[in-house]
């Protein structure tokens, strides 16, 4: 390995070089090279720290308390999802599809309602990521977690909810590992950016067909229940209906799913070519 050139601590540096920057948020990250150094080789280490900035400063601060909160975000809501694939292969495994929701319950709604956050990341400007494309997905997410499969546990024993938490929980694992490296040490390997980027391209497909399959499986239930349903007369004169709320949701996916597909795609191409010029 090519040895970085000495720093003199009293004098400076004799050739500055240019420091590591995070491509996502354009502040110092951690080099990949120093992963490779040998104990002994401070010089790299001196010049990572030197070139942080210093936490005196207020935007130092900032930055740096940002970083420790998105990276101890991520990392939670990944363990998470961990638990949540965990817990369904686990189930499938031994008591089959009917099993699953029973033994990832819990952390299911933990890690899906967890997403909340991003929403307001996006909104306080804490993540570059627009609130536009974060809130629909989530959106539909939740809707499933609380509004179909907590609400009506008749649909909860369908062959499509296994589907629908694998699919999820793939996909959550390789997001917030990746954007949890990304926050800790400002770059992920190749192969996870590669994976955050590519796996959509079969893992949306089954999970938006699960959500769709599970919504529909559940509208007689939720016709026949009334749950959720405002009647007139009432103080507020407002009236609503759950069951075609549903269906409503049901016909926003037919436009949705083509547009957040191809808009998936927008970012994988963006990502993947950026890789290969960096």
């Amino acid at each position: 390995m090519r040895h970085l050139k000495h720093i003199n601590l009293l004098g400076g540096s004799s050739a500055s070089p240019k420091p590591h920057e995070c491509k996502r948020t354009g502040h110092p990250s951690f080099p990949p090279e120093l992963l490779l150094c040998k104990p002994s080789d401070l010089t790299s280490l001196l010049q990572f720290l030197l070139a942080t900035p210093p936490l005196g400063t207020m935007a130092g601060f900032l930055s740096a308390l940002r970083r420790i909160y998105l990276s101890l975000y991520n990392w939670t809501v990944f363990v998470g999802w961990f638990q949540v694939l965990y817990f369904a292969v686990k189930a499938l495994r031994e008591g089959g599809p009917t099993t699953v929701y029973d033994s990832v319950e819990r952390p299911l709604q933990l890690a899906q309602t967890a997403a909340v956050m991003e929403i307001l990341h996006g909104l306080v400007g804490l993540v570059r990521s627009p609130v536009s494309a974060t809130l629909p997905q989530i959106g539909s997410r939740l809707f499933l977690t609380w509004g179909i499969l907590w609400s009506y546990p008749e649909t909860r024993t369908h062959v499509l909810v296994s589907s629908l938490v694998i699919s999820w929980s793939i996909t959550e694992i390789i997001r917030y590992s990746f954007f949890g490296m990304k926050e800790a040490l400002g770059f992920a390997p190749s192969w996870l950016l590669w994976l955050r980027y590519s796996t959509f391209l079969i893992l949306y497909p089954t999970g938006i067909t699960s959500e769709v399959g599970l919504i529909y499986i559940a509208l007689p239930y939720i016709k026949a229940s009334e749950k959720y349903c405002i009647r007139m007369p009432n103080k507020w004169n407002f009236s609503f209906d759950y069951y075609y709320a549903s269906i409503l949701a049901l016909a926003i996916y037919v436009p949705g799913i083509p547009h957040m597909y191809q808009y998936m795609l927008g970012q994988r191409k963006k990502a993947l070519s950026k890789s290969k010029t960096a």
